[in-house]
């Protein structure tokens, strides 16, 4: 099961409270404070693992909490720390909070880690507290209350290249061809229903990461089809790949829609470069050359492909690399 987005309650531990104790020695029946602090509570921790790819043990487990500091001791002991809660996440997940909408920061790369809820305050023992006019204090503190917040866990998948069509666009097939990766291939819309992410090799030492997104429909930033749920995992794509069916009714129309799609999602996504594949020439008589001149006009850089009889899949593998590269 894949999973990209949980709401999970953090709760940190409280640190530990101070400790009001006297030295007691044969020699020294007034011996002066000796309580020692106490510990610090244990932080909520979110870090970044690339063993990890969904959020699904999350989906599972939805409460996390720090261990409580222990209390100071006599004889200057000071208490034990909490254990810290340590939550592990793939790599490209971005957390906030739920209630003020605060954006907490973002996991990129592997081992990055964010406290999103810091332990208490230790308590201070009578010892801290003794002055030349107070020689037998007996003030102590209360370690402090550690931070209790809800966090929202959304994962972005990092990818090089975004796939951008609608259902039956011929994109997992696509990216089936051209890597290892095996989703679900059918001729009926909306077959692929989660985000699929393949190795493309481009060179003889030089690959790129290309993501599957669901296909997209008229209403996708809107939520319509969980358009909102999969238009996410685009925002880090550095080229994105529209795909069209060649024997699309309004392939013209078609685009637009895809771009319009993009554009209310997050307009930067239309600034980055990109490339227009017709797809499923093979239908055509003549293939790739039976494409007419007014469909080769929609982008700067449209790209006639079958990856059934596999005409222009290599052209358009060297040109996303090139895109890359520049």
């Amino acid at each position: 099961m894949f999973i990209d987005h949980v709401i999970v309650e953090v709760r940190a531990g409280d640190g530990g409270d101070g400790c009001v104790s006297f030295r007691h020695e044969k020699f020294a029946p007034r011996g002066g404070p000796n309580g020692g602090n106490g510990g610090r509570g244990g932080s909520v921790v979110i870090a970044a693992s690339r063993d990890i790819t969904t959020l699904i043990d999350l989906h599972y487990k939805r409460h996390y909490r720090g261990g409580r500091g222990e209390h100071g001791k006599g004889k200057l002991q000071t208490g034990a720390d909490g254990a810290d809660a340590l939550i592990v996440v793939p790599l490209g997940t971005e957390l906030r909070d739920v209630e003020s909408g605060e954006r907490l920061g973002e996991l990129l790369h592997d081992g990055d880690r964010l406290v999103v809820a810091r332990g208490g305050k230790p308590g201070l023992g009578n010892e801290h507290f003794k002055s030349p006019s107070n020689q037998t204090p007996r003030q102590y503190t209360h370690g402090g209350d550690g931070e209790v917040r809800r966090v929202e866990i959304t994962l972005k998948l990092i990818a090089d290249v975004g796939l951008v069509g609608e259902p039956n666009a011929g994109k997992s097939t696509l990216i089936s061809t051209i890597s290892a990766a095996h989703p679900k291939v059918a001729d009926y819309p909306f077959t692929t229903t989660t985000p699929v992410l393949g190795i493309v090799k481009s060179g003889e030492h030089e690959s790129f990461v290309m993501v599957d997104i669901p296909g997209l429909i008229e209403g996708a930033h809107r939520g319509r089809g969980m358009g909102k749920e999969f238009l996410r995992h685009v925002e880090r794509c550095r080229v994105l790949l529209f795909m069209i069916d060649v024997a699309h009714p309004d392939p013209e129309g078609a685009y637009h829609m895809l771009r319009g799609e993009l554009m209310h999602h997050d307009p930067v996504l239309l600034e980055r470069p990109s490339i227009l594949a017709l797809t499923k020439c093979d239908v055509l008589a003549g293939g790739t050359d039976g494409v007419g001149a007014n469909l080769l006009r929609l982008h700067e850089r449209t790209m006639p492909i079958s990856a059934v009889s596999g005409q222009g899949i290599a052209a358009l593998v060297h040109a996303i690399a090139r895109l890359l590269k520049g």
